[in-house]
């Protein structure tokens, strides 16, 4: 098949792509296609979330999305405007935000009643030497601009509450079965034909397993062993503001365990407890045994949230697991691709899911534009990301261990120091952060974590070097002393230390 990419005389190419999801990656996959030409129907399993009352889970804002600079890049690629339109309603988060699990509730009561601005807070930990920062975007919001945005192009259509049943990728056709609750016993089924097919139906994609009937498809998922609830912050009932600081990232780490809150632009914070099952059945169905497990281990959160709305919020909410799936080939010959967390759900931890989502519908892009034939544009893509894929969902599983545990650790903190140190005043020397390189870079995952393997020996070479050194200094000033004025004796041991050294090799 040839690149479609060529615009007919009526400004599309006349093939038909058809999107499945219209969430952020398959919203922001339909706008390429558009600008490209293409004839866009998207299906999309749930309501359409721009209505009111179609605010679903998987609609709401849990877990803020972090926006940096992947995302950024994805979206300033094809329309700078909406670029803007969306950093207008995020807010900027400079770092991390280490708040002392063991504060009592009490010296958060006394902040409130002295009119302090901030209630709590905590050890600043910034992202970046020089200033950059990431982003925090309300998740409804952003799938909602983005749908407003493709609903503006005349070659893209919509179609809410149609969930895929199956699919022909040699005949390249798709059945999609009416999901709404009037459906009944017998919903309609669509039948759709189309030229390409890309699947951004999220983490439990169906495209994907339909997929693997087509390809033999390397297939990895994994459940941790940590489960998460969501809660919120309120803001001041009296000044309306936000009750901690609005640009970090807060985090109550207890080394296995740890609560968050990120800000949103209402100025609550949306927060998260992430804990394995084990400490969820610690607390039980009780109301006390919720407040008892808070005031054992996140004291100065009880207040921010309030006793009643926390006892409300824990028990409304679901207990929910966290996935990360690696699979590997994305595409069928010219018929399909799958996208974002169809491709590579990970978990939460670096904040990258939307933002490789979004990396990969530019990628895309670009090996379909450096290619005539779609097919094997679909192929140098698949091969091009699969590294790069696998290696932000490890680079994630670990940043949880440094969030709940290492953001505590002297030696965590030093080596951070000395980073940024070299990274700020001798950028020459290549030193850098992984947090910078994943975060405020487009270096490719994988090339993230070579780099960071090199920088490791080296920087563990030199302070090897200079403890050596160190020792070597010591014992030169120790050895001085006792033997001053004994300058022969000193090198006639020298010397015979060297025969003896020089023997052995």
């Amino acid at each position: 098949m040839t690149n479609p990419s060529t615009p007919a005389a009526n400004g599309t190419t006349g093939k038909r792509a058809c999107v499945v999801g219209a969430g952020p990656v398959g919203a922001l996959s339909a706008l390429y296609l558009a600008k490209d030409g293409w004839d866009v129907d998207v299906y999309e399993l749930r309501g359409d979330l721009r209505m009111p009352g179609n605010k679903s889970l998987n609609f709401t804002k849990s877990i803020n999305l972090a926006l940096s600079e992947r995302g950024i890049s994805g979206m300033r690629a094809i329309d700078e405007t909406l670029l803007k339109e969306v950093l207008a309603e995020t807010i900027p988060m400079y770092g991390r935000e280490v708040h002392n699990t063991k504060l009592p509730a009490s010296v958060v009561e006394k902040r409130k009643e002295a009119g302090y601005q901030y209630w709590t807070e905590g050890e600043k930990q910034e992202y970046d030497c020089h200033g950059r920062f990431i982003r925090s975007a309300d998740r409804h919001r952003l799938n909602e601009q983005l749908l407003e945005r493709i609903a503006k192009e005349p070659n893209v259509r919509l179609h809410f509450n149609q969930g895929l049943k199956k699919m022909d990728l040699d005949k390249k056709v798709a059945w999609f079965e009416y999901s709404a609750k009037d459906a009944g016993e017998n919903p309609e089924v669509t039948r759709v034909e189309f030229d390409f097919l890309l699947g951004c139906d999220g983490a439990h994609s169906t495209v994907r397993r339909l997929l693997q009937k087509y390809v033999r498809m390397d297939y990895e998922q994994t459940y941790i062993d940590t489960l998460w609830c969501e809660l919120e912050i309120y803001p001041n009932e009296v000044t309306g503001d936000f009750l901690i600081h609005p640009n970090y990232l807060h985090i109550w780490p207890k080394q296995t365990f740890m609560f968050i809150a990120i800000p949103s632009p209402d100025k609550t914070f949306t927060c998260t407890l992430f804990m394995p099952q084990s400490r969820f059945d610690e607390i039980g169905d009780s109301p006390d045994g919720l407040i008892a497990f808070f005031e054992r281990h996140f004291p100065a959160v009880i207040p921010l949230i309030g006793r009643d709305r926390l006892i409300k919020d824990y028990f409304k909410n679901p207990k929910l697991p966290l996935i990360s799936v690696k699979c590997s080939p994305y595409h069928y010959k010219d018929s399909c691709v799958i996208l974002g967390d169809a491709a590579h759900a990970m978990v939460p931890f670096y904040g990258q899911g939307m933002n490789a989502g979004f990396e990969d519908v530019r990628i895309l892009f670009e090996h379909i534009h450096a290619h005539s034939d779609l097919g094997t544009a679909l192929s140098r893509y698949s091969e091009a990301r699969k590294p790069n894929a696998h290696s932000i969902n490890d680079l994630a599983m670990t940043n949880y261990v440094e969030m709940r545990a290492n953001v505590t650790s002297s030696i965590y903190k030093a080596r951070k120091q000395v980073e940024e140190f070299l990274y700020d005043y001798l950028p020459m020397l290549g030193i850098t952060t992984q947090y910078a390189l994943v975060s405020f870079s487009n270096t490719p995952y994988s090339q993230v974590i070579t780099h960071m393997k090199w920088q490791k020996r080296i920087l563990n070479t030199v302070a090897t070097a200079l403890v050596f050194g160190a020792i070597g200094l010591v014992a030169w000033i120790t050895w001085g002393k006792r033997f001053a004025g004994k300058g022969d004796a000193l090198f006639a041991i020298a010397k015979d230390v060297w025969h003896r050294v020089w023997a052995l090799l």
